[in-house]
């Protein structure tokens, strides 16, 4: 699993997280509080915020994101969290960046054969993402707040 930061002219860092593997080996609350939310993401947020630019964190839906502990993580840092719908995509600007992600590894000439070649993959094409790419999806927020109120909060092909 991979997570990522940007902002308007700024890419952040990419994590790529650690997992134990096997029975209960996936992301837990844990795990997204000490790879992400204490790292990589808490230094990237404290230095837009040091730099006065208006900084929200996003994050979707998922049971790890949403726990108490995440919460009071997110309260105690002063870390402020842009409220949306848990699991509309269409409204998370990063979103498409996964698909962009997804695309330069897919054109690569050499595939990925285990997990480390695919890691190192995953970074390089983070690497030639564009601040004009990211940019692009941050300035089609506007359009996708109207898409998804004309779809009374459905799927709006963004």
């Amino acid at each position: 699993m991979v997570s990522a930061c940007i902002a308007r002219d700024k890419k952040g860092p990419l994590i790529v997280m650690e997992y134990p593997g096997g029975k209960g080996g996936g992301m837990n609350t844990t795990r997204y509080i000490n790879q992400v939310l204490e790292g990589p993401l808490k230094h990237f947020y404290m230095k837009m915020k040091a730099k006065k630019y208006v900084t929200y964190f996003q994050q979707d839906g998922a049971p790890s994101h949403q726990s108490k502990a995440v919460s009071n993580w997110l309260r105690s840092t002063g870390i402020q969290l842009f409220p949306h719908l848990a699991s509309s995509p269409d409204i998370s600007p990063i979103e498409p960046l996964w698909h962009n992600l997804k695309t330069l590894i897919r054109q690569r000439r050499k595939k990925p054969n285990n997990i480390e070649e695919l890691k190192s993959a995953v970074r390089k094409a983070w690497e030639q993402i564009s601040i004009e790419t990211i940019n692009s999806h941050i300035n089609s927020m506007p359009d996708r707040i109207k898409a998804l109120m004309e779809a009374k909060g459905g799927h709006t092909g963004f």
